[in-house]
């Protein structure tokens, strides 16, 4: 926070607290502080009166404890302009000193794990692995991949055996460090609308659609010209370029006819985050045995 919002923030608080103040002090001048009055406010409802008491002694003095406390608590903590306390406490500091903690407690649990290769944190002896890599990746996965892990509108299902970069430790491995940037190019201009009818029903056509015979003819040529590079001559895809197999029945952005054509007309581009600078090589190790384990 900038120091300008920080002292604007710091003089509403010390303004509230001293106005609550001077507020408290007025309900004492009443009677000169006699703890009752016959005098009223003026006005009754059936026939019951409202003294102009001041408040109880007691609870006066609970008031001016709170703004004492108040007083003691700006003082010792950060929350005046850039003031950081007396203390010397920062919620920043805190945080690193429990993640410090943290790191020392459980540095020897992730190196124990570290050491096996995911294909040994399967067996079930090493099931705590697993639980451990599923709870990071409920923290850093689950917000696209589903808590489940079966994905949604544009983030893949890893609970299934279809990959789209490869289903191998080594695979996943690379995806979660470096992260991953699909690129479908958008045909829309180049096919026209009637080419993006025609080669959408050839797409569809591949996987067992029913469609239009005669756009699928006229799709397949269109197909074959601008799309083989990257899904192959007979549309099955290819995990090095990370660009899907046509001819099942999964399909990442729907399999509706709409669906399909906007992929053809506007294109796509899916951004799976690199996680290398977020999670420690040991952690990462655990989330690929976990999402390795999903699919087997």
């Amino acid at each position: 926070m900038s120091f300008f919002w920080s002292a604007w923030v710091s003089v509403i608080t010390l303004a509230v607290i001293f106005g609550c103040t001077w507020l408290l002090l007025q309900t004492r001048k009443s009677e000169s502080f006699k703890e009752e009055t016959e005098e009223t406010l003026g006005h009754e409802f059936d026939g019951i009166a409202e003294y102009d008491n001041p408040l109880p002694r007691w609870w006066f003095m609970l008031f001016l404890g709170t703004v004492i406390f108040g007083l003691v608590y700006l003082a010792l903590y950060p929350g005046l302009g850039n003031f950081k306390g007396l203390l010397g406490w920062t919620s920043a500091n805190q945080w690193e000193e429990e993640m410090a903690h943290a790191e020392e407690v459980y540095k020897p649990v992730f190196a124990k794990y570290a050491a096996m290769s995911v294909e040994d944190l399967q067996k079930p002896e090493n099931a705590e692995g697993l639980r451990m890599g599923q709870r990071m990746f409920a923290n850093n996965c689950s917000v696209c991949h589903g808590t489940a892990a079966q994905g949604a509108h544009g983030f893949p299902n890893l609970t299934d055996n279809d990959w789209l970069y490869g289903g191998e430790p080594e695979t996943i491995t690379q995806t979660i460090v470096n992260g991953r940037q699909g690129a479908m190019p958008a045909w829309g201009a180049v096919l026209g609308e009637d080419g993006v009818r025609d080669v959408a029903s050839y797409v569809l056509s591949l996987s067992g659609k029913e469609v239009d015979a005669e756009a699928v003819t006229n799709g397949k040529k269109s197909f074959e010209s601008l799309c083989t590079a990257c899904h192959g001559v007979d549309g099955k895809g290819m995990q090095m370029l990370g660009a899907p197999n046509l001819t099942d029945d999964i399909w990442l952005y729907g399999n509706s006819f709409a669906d399909v054509a906007h992929t053809i007309r506007a294109g796509r581009a899916g951004v799976m985050p690199a996680h290398k600078d977020l999670l420690s090589q040991d952690k990462i190790q655990l989330i690929v045995a976990y999402v390795y384990s999903l699919s087997k």
